[in-house]
C-alpha cells in the first residue's frame, strides 16, 4: 500500500511527477496517441462522465445544488451535447438544463480551453476518472482541493484499474492504484484537514469488468 505524506505537496508546489504528468497530457490532448491510433478529438474528451449522469442529478435534487465544479473535466464534450434524451424520454436542451443547475464550471489543467484555476466555491464538485491519474504523494492536496471548493457535496469516480491508454513515456496513464478502504481513508483524512462537513461520494471499480463499489462519507 502506497503512503502518503500531506505535507510535502501543495498547488503551489506540487511533485515533480505531477508536474511532468501534467506535460504529458496537454501534449496527449494537443496531439493524442499516435502509438494508439487514438485521435486528439476523442483522448480525455470527457464521456467517461455518461454513466454517471443520473446519479449525479439525483445527488443535485437532494442537496438542493445550483452551481457545480468538474474537476477534471478533459475537453468536456458531454456539456457541449444538445437535446439531450433522459432514461424517462424526456428532451434537455443540454446537460446543464438536465442537472437543473444555474451554472456548471469546467476545469482541467491538461486542456488549455480549461485550465483556468476555479475561483469561488461551489454547491456540487465532480471528478470523474481523474483522481487515479494523480500521483499518490499529491493525492491529499487534490482531495484537499476538491473539499475546498464544495458546499454540499463532493462527488467522484475512481478505476482501480490499468488505463487502455499509454503515456507518450510508456508508462501506463493510471498511475494510482490503491484499494477501497486506502481512498475512503484519502477522503476522510482530506475532508477534516479542510474542516468541512461536506458529504462525498464515490464509485470505485477495483477490477476491470466488476461491478463499481458505493462509499459514501
Amino acid at each position: 500500500m502506497t503512503m502518503t505524506q500531506p505535507e510535502m505537496y501543495s498547488r503551489m508546489s506540487p511533485s515533480p511527477r505531477f508536474r511532468a504528468l501534467v506535460e504529458l497530457y496537454r501534449t496527449m490532448h494537443e496531439q493524442g496517441v499516435a502509438a494508439q491510433g487514438i485521435d486528439s478529438d476523442v483522448t480525455f474528451d470527457g464521456r467517461s462522465l455518461a454513466p454517471h449522469t443520473l446519479t449525479i442529478r439525483d445527488l443535485i435534487g437532494n442537496t438542493g445544488a445550483k452551481t457545480l465544479l468538474d474537476y477534471g473535466a478533459g475537453k468536456g464534450v458531454l456539456y457541449n451535447m444538445r437535446d439531450l434524451i433522459a432514461p424517462t424520454g424526456e428532451v434537455f436542451a443540454d446537460l446543464r438544463s438536465y442537472w437543473d443547475l444555474e451554472s456548471v464550471t469546467l476545469y482541467d489543467p491538461g486542456h488549455a480551453p480549461y485550465s483556468a484555476y476555479p475561483t469561488g466555491r461551489f454547491d456540487a464538485v465532480i471528478c470523474s476518472d481523474v483522481l487515479e491519474h494523480v500521483p499518490a504523494e499529491d493525492i491529499p492536496w487534490v482531495l484537499g482541493e476538491l473539499f475546498s471548493f464544495a458546499d454540499k457535496f463532493v462527488f467522484a469516480t475512481i478505476a482501480g484499474y490499468p488505463a487502455l491508454k499509454l503515456l507518450p513515456n510508456g508508462e501506463n496513464a493510471h498511475c494510482t492504484l490503491e484499494p477501497l478502504r486506502w481512498w475512503e481513508s484519502q477522503m476522510n483524512a482530506a475532508r477534516d484537514r479542510e474542516g468541512r462537513s461536506t458529504p462525498w461520494f464515490a464509485l470505485y471499480v477495483e477490477q476491470m469488468g466488476q461491478k463499481e463499489t458505493p462509499m459514501k462519507g
